[in-house]
């Protein structure tokens, strides 16, 4: 099997995979009566193996039509690699063993195990095409942000909060809140720089 025929494979099984397990999940939590959609869509993990599997998806589409990707493309690529990378590392750091209102078992090792992994070897092994700037790394970091106001906004006023360490309540505090939102944030930027170093030095050429 070429390259080009093992993206595809990959890219589709996977692609798929992740929202079947998505629809999966919600379904579950729905028969369990305590589906909330809004909360269900507030976990950084759900939106961002979502936007992980709607992207191998389209770009499915591109390989099998051999339309090279424009540089949106590729930034907007390597936002979810960037995305899918600190949620499988926040995961195992923070939050592994703790109810993240994953039930089923092999759901919870495909979203916050697999997929990080596989995301990020498809992203070395078929590196983007243009050329990445440290302005595009800021660029990725406007969706965590507005989803980290997002929360603590909400959380705020509702009282349910996503994760542990955005609770000032279950941490000691917003000053605490804001040393795990740093900590955080420094995990995305060296990531991020990271991937778009690795990606530079390898990038394709077609």
């Amino acid at each position: 099997m070429d390259k080009r025929r093992l993206l595809i494979a990959v890219r589709l099984l996977f692609g798929f995979l992740v929202l079947a397990a998505a629809i999966i999940q919600a379904v579950s939590l729905q028969q369990a009566g305590v589906f909330d959609p809004i909360n269900y869509l507030s976990y950084f993990t759900n939106l961002s193996n979502i936007l992980a599997a709607t992207i191998f998806i389209i770009s499915t589409g591109y390989l099998i039509k051999r339309r090279p990707p424009t540089k949106t493309d590729d930034i907007i690529r390597g936002a979810s690699v960037l995305y899918m990378a600190v949620t499988g590392v926040v995961y195992v750091s923070l939050l592994s063993g703790i109810e993240v209102s994953l039930q089923i078992p092999w759901i919870n090792i495909l979203l916050h195990y697999i997929m990080p992994v596989v995301v990020v070897i498809d992203w070395l092994y078929q590196p983007q095409k243009n050329q990445l700037s440290f302005s595009n790394i800021l660029s990725w970091l406007l969706f965590p942000a507005a989803y980290l106001i997002y929360s603590l906004l909400r959380g705020a006023y509702i009282g349910w909060y996503p994760y542990p360490f955005l609770n000032p309540a279950s941490v000691g505090g917003y000053g605490n809140v804001a040393l795990y939102c740093a900590g955080i944030l420094i995990v995305f930027l060296v990531l991020g720089i990271l991937l778009m170093k690795l990606g530079n030095a390898f990038k394709r050429h077609v």
